[in-house]
């Protein structure tokens, strides 16, 4: 029986410590030129000396239950309908109509084609919870919806804004949906995503009321001055958007730098568009991968809602929806002892050691036959471990440990659903070129 180690590529590259970062006192908007736009360079950012809220009410259990009710539907580009985005939905259950939120997806190295559907379920998660419907398209050439990825050159404004008419498309079609309340819109995005974000506000329909940047840009390596032509398409939307923004970048991000932000940060502001700042500090190995990982929800959900909360819209917890659960220790070992562990041989033991060293959330997979798998980071690497485990094994694969603690001999470690979780994980994808 072969073994196999799940290093989960962008799962466990990007996975990390804990960190927890709460409510700042809210700052006026104002133009990044108005004081110092370059982010903090130490161990973490501003928001680290704040007190931590509570993400939820102690008092949830009375809430109503509610699903996700994830549904993947085909969004219409053009009138005729011959081009079509693979769009997935999440929406409190009920008639509505809810406020929306959509969220804009990165860019992997490489061929679009092979970039999986935009599925961000830790987000998701956090505004269901707040009665929201979550719309996450995968734009033109992305995955299996139609058309072809533009990249325009080295033209970052012009790809921006691109990009920004599949965001345009989605907001017309779901606006028109009885259950969505078109008064009340958010727009959000990640890495390639915030670029589009920020560029769709230069048009943003009328119910548009905020956006928000998850370390939003493009980087094209080959292309000459491709910082400052980052820079220049920035301050050319700041130049035409009203509708306010809130930028969250991270000080140990592998995409940008501290300097770089900065003066994407002053240029988008230069001319008067009303922006925040928000440096989160270090978040884990890599702050780009933040929003794709549910332990980064305690560090984004804090600034947001008091953004959202200046905007008008909703941030009240108001149904509970269940994080994935973990089996309850067991006590059967401790957890760095590695010749505990059963059924593997040295290979399956060196594994084991090198899960040790990863950070929460994380997960330790083995079976009968010595099979073995560890995930980390993501939304549920229990899952991504067990099915990347029965991948390599006739017998069932079983959660050894999950975070900090020996799980093995709970009965529900045995059962633990692998879901649709593929070999790589939830990857948090970075706009690299």
């Amino acid at each position: 029986m072969s073994k196999v180690l799940t290093k989960c590529a962008a799962v466990c590259a990007a996975a990390t410590c804990a960190v927890t970062i709460a409510h700042a006192d809210p700052l006026a908007y104002s133009s990044p030129s108005a004081h110092n736009a370059t982010p903090t360079s130490d161990t973490q950012g501003p928001l680290s000396r704040a007190r931590v809220p509570r993400l939820a009410l102690d008092d949830d259990v009375y809430l109503p239950t509610a699903h996700l009710n994830e549904k993947i539907i085909r969004v219409p580009v053009d009138a005729a309908g011959t081009v079509t985005l693979e769009t997935t939905i999440y929406k409190p259950d009920g008639r509505g109509p809810f406020p929306m939120i959509v969220f804009n997806h990165g860019k992997i190295p490489g061929d679009p084609r092979t970039q999986e559907r935009s599925d961000p379920l830790p987000f998701a998660r956090e505004f269901v919870r707040r009665g929201y419907v979550v719309v996450a398209p995968n734009r033109q050439g992305f995955g299996h919806s139609d058309g072809v990825y533009e990249q325009d050159g080295c033209d970052v404004q012009r790809n921006g804004l691109g990009q920004a008419g599949d965001v345009a498309a989605t907001i017309d079609y779901m606006s028109k949906q009885p259950y969505v309340d078109a008064t009340h819109i958010v727009v959000a995005g990640t890495s390639h995503g915030g670029l589009a974000t920020i560029a769709y506000g230069t048009e943003a329909a009328p119910g548009v009321r905020a956006l928000i940047n998850f370390s939003g840009g493009l980087r094209q390596d080959s292309c000459e001055d491709w910082q400052g032509n980052l820079t220049r398409a920035f301050g050319a939307y700041g130049e035409k958007t009203t509708v306010p923004s809130l930028w969250l970048y991270g000080d140990n991000d592998s995409v940008w730098n501290a300097p770089l932000v900065a003066g994407m940060y002053a240029a988008y502001g230069a001319h008067g568009a009303s922006v925040k700042m928000v440096d989160f500090g270090k978040y884990k190995n890599d702050a780009h991968r933040l929003v794709g990982d549910r332990d980064g929800v305690r560090v984004w959900w804090p600034a947001v809602e008091a953004f959202l909360a200046r905007a008008g819209m909703p941030t009240a917890v108001q149904y509970h929806v269940a994080d994935p659960a973990a089996p309850q220790a067991t006590g059967f070992a401790a957890l760095d002892a590695v010749d505990a562990v059963p059924f593997l041989d040295n290979e399956g033991r060196n594994g084991y050691r090198n899960f040790l060293h990863q950070y929460p959330s994380r997960a330790f997979a083995v079976s009968d036959s010595g099979a073995w798998s560890w995930a980390e980071g993501g939304d549920d690497p229990m899952s991504v471990a067990v099915a990347n485990c029965q991948k390599q094994s006739s017998d069932p694969c079983r959660l050894y440990a999950v975070d900090n603690s020996v799980v093995w001999g709970n009965q529900s470690s045995q059962t633990a659903d692998a879901g649709d979780a593929d070999a790589n994980g939830r990857k948090a994808i970075a706009s690299r070129e």
